[in-house]
């Protein structure tokens, strides 16, 4: 059986939009671009035509895996879960057990992640090590700087935002 990919609906909505996005509009425009260079003559010397066809590649390719990536979606509400332990979509929050710094974190699918808007992928290092612990538990993280440990003190079930961009 093949692997599920865990998405929040904000993620899958975004999936299906770039989807369609492929599909209705950068598709047909790429078409336009490749007739248009076949009437510039030669193909063999042609870059706008070189251009379009490669272009148009990477748009099929794209299809092709966002198609595989919806049809396989694992689509979890975190609205509709509950309890202290964290999962994937989960907001967590945390204090770093030296500094006191705080940080939170919503464990989303690989393809919503956004370390900028305090989004990391269920399959980030971060992630990994804090799912199945609970609020209490002191966790060792990996950084840049080396191993820190934090201590989990919120886990919240909360709508996740919608995506501006989703990359496949």
């Amino acid at each position: 059986m093949s692997e599920k990919f865990p998405m929040t609906p904000s993620g899958f909505a975004a999936m299906k939009t770039l989807l369609k996005r492929l599909k209705d509009v950068d598709r047909p425009r790429n078409s336009k671009a490749i007739e248009i260079a076949r009437g510039h003559g030669d193909l063999k010397e042609n870059a706008d035509y070189s251009a379009a066809k490669e272009e148009q590649g990477l748009i099929e390719a794209k299809i092709r895996e966002l198609e595989a990536k919806t049809a396989m979606a694992e689509v979890i509400d975190p609205t509709k879960l509950s309890g202290s332990r964290v999962r994937f979509g989960a907001t967590v929050s945390l204090e770093d057990t030296d500094t006191g710094e705080k940080t939170t974190y919503c464990i989303v699918g690989e393809h919503e992640a956004d370390i900028k808007k305090g989004r990391i992928s269920i399959g980030a290092p971060v992630a990994r090590a804090l799912i199945g612990k609970e609020v209490g538990d002191t966790v060792p993280l990996p950084s840049a700087k080396g191993k820190r440990e934090v201590e989990i003190t919120g886990v919240e079930w909360l709508e996740v935002p919608p995506l501006d961009e989703v990359e496949a």
